[in-house]
């Protein structure tokens, strides 16, 4: 009788001693834990978590400066004003009598439309700038004055129109390839440039085609 019961407590302490082990094996660090069962829920994990810099709790992200802002609104601007010269350039191929104002817009569909499509909105885009919706206020109102003009008076007014646009244009460009320091923008800023001081040259001496005098400050009609 006292055989057996020395027996059976062994096997009883042999159990638990096994039993203790599990547990602590299974509480050690870096011990596989048991999956999930269908239906149970875990802890989310935050977006980018372990990564500096990323997740909750990281830190801030650099928030924009004055020339970051400046920067956009030059990317923001050149797209307006890209859409204004297309619309302006597709209402001179319809409503102007002059062949080499005709051949002035076509170049300015062209032209503005692949500076548009190729160089600023992917700018636009690595900036996070939305594409604005055509141009500005003050061009669309220009664009419907010119649509009630016909004939030479047309032809006088998109001229001189475009005389200073480019003009402006150009400076704004100008500077901004040397203010830019994002150098995407920067070389937008620079090409950009190139391709206007080229509009200038040839709508500048269209002007004076057409006996409009372009040397002052003040652009107008010698007629």
């Amino acid at each position: 009788m006292i055989k057996n019961r020395l027996a059976y407590s062994f096997c009883l302490s042999s159990t638990i001693v096994l039993l203790g082990g599990v547990v602590a094996l299974a509480q050690a660090p870096g011990s596989p834990q048991p999956p999930s069962m269908p239906g149970q829920q875990q802890a989310p994990t935050s977006p980018g978590a372990g990564i500096p810099g990323t997740g909750t709790g990281a830190y801030p992200a650099t928030a924009p400066t004055g020339q970051d802002y400046s920067e956009r609104a030059f990317v923001t601007k050149a797209l307006e004003g890209g859409e204004a010269e297309v619309q302006l350039g597709q209402l001179a191929e319809q409503k102007s009598q002059s062949n080499d104002v005709k051949q002035f817009a076509q170049k300015m569909v062209s032209d503005h439309g692949q500076m548009d499509e190729k160089w600023l909105k992917p700018v636009a885009q690595q900036l996070g700038v939305s594409e604005p919706n055509g141009p500005s206020k003050k061009d669309k109102k220009e664009i419907a004055r010119l649509g009630g003009l016909s004939g030479e008076d047309f032809d006088r007014e998109y001229i001189m129109m475009m005389v200073k646009d480019h003009r402006q244009d150009l400076k704004d460009f100008k500077d901004e390839a040397q203010a830019a320091q994002d150098p995407s923008v920067k070389q937008v800023a620079e090409q950009g440039s190139n391709v206007i001081s080229q509009h200038l040259q040839l709508i500048e001496q269209i002007a004076k085609n057409h006996n409009i005098n372009v040397d002052s400050k003040e652009i107008s009609s010698t007629k």
